[in-house]
């Protein structure tokens, strides 16, 4: 694959601060320029377990040996993806996203919509979606393109509506003080599972999920209960070589 050239400035004009006039948070960059400045803070401790999740379910099948994180946005699992040994690619729909990316990650990114991915069937042998598929118009459209880009597998990482998070952000949003959730829909587990099924008809493969985001006192940090914050889900498919 030919490495996509990407720079903020061939993307985007250095004072446009809004993408096409569009309200989503990462179309903003009064939001998306401290992006990675989330993982630095109070979401540090968050990162550390849906790592563990995420990267557990990806190792666990040895045929993937090449990734496309589509909703990548600076990069942050994408370079993350690498340093486990996965060879990972990006994709992201926002510019001002992609134009920090393209300075924080040295592997390929592609400026696209999730609905329409620009690759051949089976270009890469899994895809990933981290916090980004709550976003998404039409999910079933999104997960038939994954299992068609993506041989062996799809990783979704996902903000669980099973948690209490989930009616703080809504308070939030309807005094005007949260703007990063307006758009998106959260889903439990059997939610997702629901829409795999939906996009998947004929297809033979295998779901396994696990929760974490519970509170540092909680006895486990972990467990196969659709209550917490994030909730990490693998689909394996069995019907390929």
């Amino acid at each position: 694959m030919e490495e996509l050239e990407l720079s903020e400035k061939s993307l985007v004009k250095p004072p446009l601060r809004n993408w096409q006039g569009r309200k989503e948070w990462f179309f903003n960059r009064e939001h998306t320029d401290t992006y990675e400045l989330w993982y630095e803070g109070r979401y540090k401790r968050a990162e550390v377990w849906q790592k563990k999740i995420m990267g557990r379910f990806v190792k666990s099948d040895p045929r993937i040996k090449t990734l496309l994180e589509f909703g990548c946005g600076t990069g942050r699992f994408t370079r993350w993806w690498k340093e486990i040994g996965i060879d990972a690619s990006g994709g992201d729909i926002s510019p001002f996203m992609l134009g920090q990316a393209v300075h924080l990650f040295g592997g390929n990114l592609v400026w696209a919509d999730s609905h329409f991915m620009p690759f051949k069937d089976h270009t890469f042998d899994a895809l990933a979606f981290i916090t980004t598929f709550e976003y998404y118009r039409d999910p079933v459209q999104v997960i038939r393109e994954a299992a068609r880009v993506g041989k062996y597998g799809i990783a979704f990482g996902m903000m669980n509506r099973n948690s209490p998070k989930v009616v703080r952000r809504r308070v939030q949003e309807a005094f005007g003080k949260n703007p990063f959730y307006v758009t998106a829909t959260f889903y439990t587990p059997e939610m997702l599972t629901r829409k795999i099924h939906e996009a998947l008809v004929g297809r033979s493969y295998t779901i396994e999920w696990q929760a974490t985001g519970l509170p540092e006192w909680f006895p486990v940090q972990e467990w196969h209960v659709p209550y917490g914050d994030f909730f990490g889900l693998f689909v394996r498919f069995n019907d390929v070589d």
